[in-house]
């Protein structure tokens, strides 16, 4: 699941990618409005949220708003500000946010917000997935087998659920890549390789087909 992170305070955007990264999510950050108007208007991206902060340079919040709503971009816009009065959150609102929260802020209460919007549209994407006697339900970020719960890592967990929600489709390396790291991420060669064979060893070798030459698709799970 993609997010756009648009934060120009580096502790604070330090902070929030490191956290959402742990917690499954691949993150694009940029610190500035012009860049990011940009980058929501970028269809092969297809961010599932952004978290804008109001107070940017070269564009504010409310311009990148303004701008990407004035275009047709319907992506789900979480506004950060510290801005906490009422008039503010009203104009932040009128403006296209979807939702509007104040700084300071916890980040359990931030990733429940960030749940909440994609419940919200049309990604559907807290629903439980389900393959065989395998059961992925991003709410709870948990994964179940044969009713017994499995611990996998943060990656493993993302690739999953990109299996499990397009499973009849056939994943090239970039497609995946694109899906699972953010812009500024170094990926090893075999990154893919590496974490498809930590699902096979957990959930059976024929969770995960090969396509030769082409990529890999979701296989059989008992």
């Amino acid at each position: 699941m993609r997010i756009l992170l648009v934060e120009d305070d580096l502790m604070i955007g330090e902070s929030l990618a490191r956290g959402l990264r742990d917690e499954g999510y691949t993150v694009d950050w940029v610190n500035d409005g012009v860049v990011a108007s940009i980058a929501l208007q970028d269809r092969e991206a297809a961010y599932a949220v952004a978290l804008l902060d109001w107070g940017l340079p070269r564009q504010d919040g409310l311009q990148v708003l303004r701008a990407i709503r004035g275009h047709g971009v319907r992506t789900p816009i979480l506004m950060l500000t510290a801005r906490d009065a009422i008039d503010d959150r009203i104009l932040g609102l009128d403006s296209g946010a979807d939702d509007y929260l104040v700084k300071p802020f916890e980040l359990s209460e931030l990733k429940a917000r960030i749940r909440s919007l994609l419940r919200r549209g049309e990604h559907l994407a807290e629903t439980v997935l389900t393959h065989g006697s395998l059961t992925l339900d991003p709410a709870q970020h948990r994964v179940t087998h044969a009713s017994a719960i499995v611990s996998v890592g943060p990656r493993e967990f993302a690739l999953l659920r990109i299996f499990l929600e397009r499973p009849h489709a056939i994943l090239s390396r970039r497609q995946l890549e694109d899906q699972l790291y953010g812009w500024d991420a170094a990926i090893e060669s075999n990154a893919i390789e590496y974490l498809i064979h930590a699902l096979r060893k957990k959930f059976g070798a024929a969770l995960i087909e090969n396509v030769r030459g082409v990529g890999w698709r979701l296989g059989t799970c008992p």
